[in-house]
């Protein structure tokens, strides 16, 4: 901002915060301006006006008074300080021999009204006011009714109405832009507070995942070294290494998955964890580790997927074996399947547990949550139920295109 501009601002600010002072101070110009025009003859001499020759009347000075205060409340009473400031000037016009120019307080009124209400209230009130007046002057005022000052008459009411119209109609436009720019950073920040949820609800899910899986494994492995060392310490030491290699899994997952937490501008940030089908048979090899026999059967082969149907189908496959490895016993078998079905692709896995196995509540875990979680964001869906005669059951039918915004390629 120049150094005239930071002058400019500094009483701009002041009177727009005491309004009052201004209208008061606006009042004082008016009424002087007021007296002064009625020191002045138009037709004081055959050579043009003059001034000076005729002064005021008592009367006249006393209407002038009380148009100029009621300026001074012409924010609050817009319509009222209109309706009299109209009758002061029509009195002076109709009771006066000389009438003095006590029409400008009503001149100032319209343009108030003009620019305070809305356009059908200026037409009409604008409309009355330049009629009324008119016709005042040129009946009951000391010129012709064709002399050039009814005509100012027409004009200056006129004007008034027409530059109180368009302040407000400019004020109205500022509005609506400053309305739209409010309303469009208000949906900015609900929409990035929108994705930084989703973000923070996808890692959350994807460290779920590997927690559960890994830890749940290195429990069963460090389980079995803990029942044979004493005995079997070669089948120990094979436990302790599987361990080992769960840990060494766990912590570089995690390591990826927090990678994403770094700066959009970094280049090594990973932007998706590096899982998915094409790293199954390492995954299977894991839990065939821990004891738990899985058989697979892929239809997929020679296809992609897109990123994120490829991640939600490698992680469906991981919780669902890794509560099979949980609550379905020692002695369970898993059956996993990837089909390639048209424009989809099925995830199903099956385990023969005892009949008596339920589902894993939601509210003890994030498992089967995060699974429909993940479902649903690709637009598809899942099943899980017990299966009959024993074992559970995990289904789900995931959209190749669709919601990921890819398709296959």
């Amino acid at each position: 901002m120049t150094t005239t501009g930071a002058r400019l601002a500094r009483p701009r600010h002041w009177l727009r915060n005491h309004r009052l002072a201004f209208d008061a101070g606006l009042a004082f110009v008016v009424l002087a301006c007021m007296i002064t025009g009625s020191f002045a003859d138009p037709h004081g001499s055959p050579n043009g006006p003059t001034f000076g020759d005729r002064a005021p009347t008592p009367a006249g000075v006393v209407l002038m008074l009380l148009g100029a205060l009621a300026l001074v409340f012409r924010r609050r009473y817009p319509i009222p300080v209109l309706a009299l400031t109209v009758t002061v000037s029509l009195v002076g016009l109709i009771g006066e021999e000389r009438p003095a120019p006590a029409a400008m307080s009503a001149v100032v009124a319209l343009y108030t009204v003009a620019s305070r209400t809305d356009r059908p209230t200026t037409w009409r009130l604008g409309l009355a006011t330049m009629t009324l007046l008119t016709c005042a002057a040129m009946v009951f005022g000391p010129t012709p009714w064709y002399a050039q000052e009814n005509l100012g008459v027409v004009a200056w009411t006129g004007m008034a109405a027409a530059a109180g119209d368009a302040v407000r109609s400019r004020r109205a436009f500022v509005d609506a832009i400053r309305e739209r720019a409010e309303r469009a950073e208000r949906t900015r920040e609900e929409e990035a507070r929108r994705r930084v949820a989703e973000e923070r609800l996808r890692i959350a899910r994807d460290l779920h995942d590997i927690v559960a899986h890994h830890i749940a494994l290195v429990n069963v492995q460090a389980g079995v070294a803990a029942h044979v060392m004493d005995k079997r310490p070669d089948q120990a030491k094979e436990a302790l290494a599987h361990v080992r290699t769960a840990s060494r899994s766990a912590l570089d997952e995690l390591r990826a998955t927090v990678g994403l937490l770094r700066q959009s501008g970094d280049p090594e940030a990973p932007t998706e964890p590096v899982s998915g089908l094409a790293v199954l048979d390492d995954l299977l090899a894991t839990f065939r580790n821990a004891g738990l026999p899985v058989e697979v059967t892929r239809t997929d082969a020679g296809t992609s997927l897109p990123a994120a149907v490829d991640l939600a189908a490698y992680r469906i496959i991981q919780e669902a074996l890794t509560n099979v490895r949980k609550h379905a016993g020692p002695d369970a078998r898993a059956e996993v399947s990837v089909l390639r079905v048209g424009r989809t692709v099925e995830i199903t896995v099956l385990d023969d547990g005892p009949a008596a196995t339920a589902a894993p509540a939601d509210g003890g875990g994030h498992g089967l949550v995060g699974m429909r979680e993940r479902v649903t964001a690709l637009g598809g869906t899942l099943t899980a139920a017990p299966r009959f005669g024993g074992g559970f059951r995990v289904q789900a039918i995931l959209p190749v295109t669709g919601r990921t915004g890819e398709d296959d390629a």
